[in-house]
């Protein structure tokens, strides 16, 4: 993990500076899927696919960006390179071994711009791409995989519950060698170094830099109470903000106006509702309907205010306000083909909570659609009696998205609405695989098989020997997963 950059992560647990050949590529992408498994249990991961395929936009560019600079090598691209959301409203990030990257909705309800979460990313990607995580002490060799795993797992408890992320960091080997486990600050200053640079070659605002810096900064201040020292920020922040502001001036561009973000100002305003949920802070959001930031000049903080009041009230089940309060965010957005889009959703969103599938159906077309649309849409359609509609796009979906847990999960109850039960339990097994969780996957997989030998509805030859071919498969990667503990 980073700690680095981010006011309160794990990646200050991780080891000094070795040789960069303690640990092969294989070893850390098997370390990464091990410690996301946790992180996909965890109650705090969140699947939304809007704010989903809004970062997944600012990371793709970032990879491509890497790859263009040779930072991205191709040995390293069987990492997983996936960006897992948390809900959780601490400001975090942190890069694991393997190319996952963790983020925190907190990072992003305090963020300016694409561009400030960009400096995040990108910082975690350079972290990744350097091997920071296999440049490490020899001591220990063997031992000190499992280690970091426990390390990392525990600092990412310990931001949610101090008591149970200290349980988990207890252990007698993990404590002992706590005191040696620190990233050093040559790797530091490189991450902030190549992470400067691949976020400019994508093009975003070198500023951006400097601003998140200060931003969290100012979060560890606030943050940090002095009694889990390793989840600090490194020392010498206000130094690592001096290159970054001496970088920005080398790369700075003509100072031009910028238009308003309102898709960033809705992704933020999303975000906060999201990592907020309950039913006081949901109040709050939906009452600024009705206060000046709604009605004011700044159409950029109009435009938020309206999407948090119209979600949250939604929320809330109080559908007539979210419904008069879309209207007016609609009328705000009319201009703007990308907000609107998103405004368009989230009158989906609110049919979709009032029981109006027919409606939310008609607002989002799935042929040939987006995630978010897709997502939304074939719900709309199974619970309103239009499963075939859905079947056949997420059939199309999973082909080319293989490791989407939600688009497998929806599939699954596609066919349980049609009454395939052998394919509805197979969906719901790949749905575990693509969480990693193999063990729960194979006994979707065996429940198949049961149904397949029954002759249930739905059975033939060609789906049942799909069923035992990856089952074999996934037995296989659960057999290699013991070998690792």
């Amino acid at each position: 993990m980073a700690a680095l950059l981010l006011a309160t992560t794990a990646h200050s647990q991780l080891p000094t500076l070795g040789d960069g050949n303690d640990m092969s590529v294989t070893a850390e992408r098997k370390l990464g899927d091990k410690i996301a498994r946790e992180l996909f249990r965890d109650p705090d991961y969140l699947d939304d696919p809007v704010l989903d395929e809004y970062i997944l936009g600012i990371w793709t560019r970032l990879l491509a960006a890497a790859r263009a600079r040779g930072d991205l090598s191709s040995e390293l691209d069987t990492y997983a390179w996936q960006v897992v959301l948390g809900k959780d409203r601490v400001i975090n990030a942190f890069a694991l071994p393997g190319g996952w990257m963790g983020l925190q909705l907190g990072l992003v309800n305090v963020s300016a711009s694409s561009d400030e979460i960009a400096a995040v990313l990108a910082h975690e990607l350079s972290h990744v791409t350097q091997r920071h995580i296999a440049r490490m002490s020899t001591q220990q060799a063997k031992q000190l995989p499992l280690l970091i795993a426990g390390m990392i797992l525990g600092a990412i408890a310990m931001g949610k519950n101090p008591e149970a992320g200290n349980a988990v960091l207890a252990g007698g080997q993990a404590a002992a060698a706590q005191s040696g486990l620190n990233f050093s600050r040559e790797m530091e200053r490189e991450a902030d170094r190549i992470g400067f640079g691949v976020m400019t070659q994508a093009g975003y605002d070198p500023l951006a830099f400097v601003t998140m810096f200060e931003k969290l900064q100012q979060a560890s201040r606030l943050s940090d109470n002095g009694n889990f020292p390793y989840l600090r920020t490194h020392p010498m922040t206000t130094e690592r903000i001096a290159e970054a502001q001496s970088r920005q001036q080398l790369a700075a561009r003509p100072a031009t106006a910028a238009a308003p973000d309102l898709v960033h100002a809705i992704m933020v305003a999303r975000s906060r509702v999201l990592s907020n949920p309950g039913v006081d802070g949901l109040r709050a959001y939906a009452g600024e309907a009705d206060g000046p930031q709604a009605t004011g000049a700044d159409r950029t903080r109009q435009v938020a205010t309206l999407y948090a009041a119209a979600f949250a009230s939604a929320k809330l089940r109080d559908i007539p306000s979210a419904t008069r309060i879309a209207a007016r965010l609609t009328t705000a957005t009319a201009n703007d083909a990308n907000a609107a889009r998103f405004t368009k959703l989230l009158n989906a969103e609110i049919a979709f909570m009032a029981g109006d599938f027919a409606r939310a159906a008609s607002l989002v077309d799935i042929a040939g659609a987006t995630r978010p649309e897709l997502m939304l849409g074939a719900r709309a359609r199974i619970q309103g009696g239009r499963a075939p509609e859905a079947v056949q796009r997420l059939q199309t979906w999973v082909a080319v998205h293989p490791r989407d847990a939600e688009g497998w999960q929806l599939l699954g109850q596609a066919y349980n609405a049609q009454g395939d039960a052998l394919r509805a339990i197979r969906a719901e097994a790949e749905a575990q695989v693509a969480h990693l969780d193999y063990q729960a996957a194979i006994d979707r997989f065996k429940a198949a098989q049961d149904v397949a030998r029954k002759g249930g509805r739905g059975s033939d030859h060609i789906e049942a020997s799909i069923i035992d071919t990856r089952t074999r498969a996934v037995q296989s990667l659960l057999r290699e997963q013991a070998l690792e503990r």
